[in-house]
């Protein structure tokens, strides 16, 4: 009799090349167009609202075809020209920009009207588009918890949380939830959440539980925090500033959502931790080998726990302290606080890939692998990570060919058309559900908040 043949869903890279030639079909349908774009007192330039004009399009066959061949490429490291001063811009155009920059002090904030930028190639001069940071970030976070792992460090201390835990891995999941919480409102802890993971899930698995629940505490975790964003200046920062209004505004309930929204997600995810520790049969990754350790009995780890020596935790101190300077680095101390300016790092990518490139190399020297074993550790590491950061360039590739089509301001435009002249509650609702799509269009948190305001 012959086999039934199994219905599997495809790889991320074959859905997100098929995103590619939607979003590349889309540009011959799409009327191109741009908005004026106005620099406050020299920062990045931000669209003027109602300023949408609509353009011809010069973009032969050849040249989107080109586009989108090199898409995943320019998604990785492609420039974008920077946008232009406008000499005398419409004098509606100019007011416009005016009132967008706002006064300080009654003083007119020196608002310098801007083109649209360029379109994105890997030859052009200007300003980098893809996503070659969060790309090699990726690689060194993946480099950094290999070589980690190979010292035995990680396993001996893992089974060591495993054994102080085994009664009380709820609780843990609850105290993890709260610190990513915390993360994601203060700076909108995202991308720095991947070498969690591979650290955190074996620990999960290890107390009885399977891996979607250590996925979902950190996940969900960051994901609630950042979604009340009380303080995140990449987020609510650069709103509040679109919008001319003190970052302290509405702080009262965001930090009633943050509190709601952490204590719902908490109860959730531990609900669904109880069930599975419980019946393994209900978890939903039930039958993989993601799941095999689901339901066993957490003081079997304890049986056979490896021995913790002074090395490995040394090893764990320097691995710890790292994803602590992690978190110092990236956070804006002085937008909190101006007397905080001499302890701001202001870090972003380039400099984490760095920080965990250099971590790698001394845990491996300390952890004992030596010069080739340290090496052949960031090298299998690096490429055990490398499906997760080709991913990420391919995804910002569809945004390059959007930005070069010169359809992005279109559709913003059409979101912008749908929440004109609409009550507060409505819009309110509305404009929810258009920051849904724009998400997509825009993966940068700041940059997200700037158009949206």
């Amino acid at each position: 009799m012959r086999k039934k043949r199994q219905l599997r869903f495809p790889t991320a890279f074959t859905v997100l090349f098929f995103v590619l030639l939607l979003v590349w079909g889309l540009t011959f349908v799409i009327k191109p167009g741009s908005y004026a774009y106005v620099s406050c007192n020299g920062d990045a330039p931000k669209p003027i609202p109602s300023s949408y004009q609509t353009a011809k399009s010069d973009l032969s066959f050849r040249d989107r075809l080109y586009d989108l061949l090199l898409a995943p490429v320019n998604g990785l490291y492609g420039i974008r020209t920077p946008s232009d001063a406008v000499s005398t811009p419409p004098p509606d155009v100019a007011k416009a920009a005016n009132q967008a920059c706002g006064t300080v002090d009654g003083q007119q904030v020196p608002a310098q009207v801007m083109t649209a930028a360029g379109a994105t190639g890997p030859y052009n001069v200007g300003d980098l588009a893809g996503a070659a940071g969060v790309f090699f970030f990726v690689l060194a976070i993946g480099a950094f918890i290999t070589v980690t792992l190979k010292t035995g460090a990680l396993e001996a201390g893992i089974a060591m949380v495993t054994d102080r835990f085994r009664t009380r891995g709820l609780l843990l999941i609850a105290i993890l939830m709260v610190v990513f919480s915390i993360g994601g409102t203060t700076y909108g802890m995202a991308e720095e959440t991947l070498g969690f993971y591979a650290v955190l899930v074996p620990l999960i698995v290890g107390l009885g539980y399977d891996r979607l629940a250590g996925v979902a505490m950190i996940m969900v975790g960051a994901g609630v925090g950042t979604l009340a964003s009380t303080v995140n200046p990449f987020a609510t920062g650069v709103a509040s500033d679109g919008a001319a209004i003190p970052l302290g505004d509405g702080i009262g309930l965001r930090l009633l959502m943050y509190v709601v929204l952490t204590v719902v997600a908490i109860a959730y995810v531990l609900r669904y931790a109880r069930r599975v520790k419980k019946d393994p049969a209900h978890s939903l990754v039930a039958g993989t080998e993601a799941s095999a350790a689901a339901g066993t009995d957490s003081t079997a780890v304890a049986d056979g726990r490896p021995a913790f020596s002074l090395r490995q935790k040394i090893v764990l101190a320097i691995f710890g302290l790292t994803f602590v300077l992690m978190v110092f680095a990236v956070i804006p101390w002085s937008d909190f606080n101006k007397s905080l300016e001499g302890i701001t790092l202001g870090w972003y990518f380039p400099e984490l890939a760095a920080l965990f490139l250099v971590g790698a190399v001394v845990v491996g020297f300390v952890g004992g692998l030596g010069e080739q074993g340290t090496v052949a550790s960031i090298i299998a590491g690096a490429g055990d990570f490398i499906g997760a950061a080709l991913i990420i360039a391919i995804a910002r590739g569809v945004t390059t060919i959007m930005n070069n089509a010169s359809i992005t301001d279109t559709v913003l435009s059409s979101l912008e058309s749908v929440v004109t002249g609409l009550s507060s509650g409505g819009f309110a609702t509305v404009m929810y559900l258009v920051n849904i799509p724009l998400a997509f269009l825009v993966p940068s948190s700041s940059g997200h908040a700037t158009l949206a305001m």
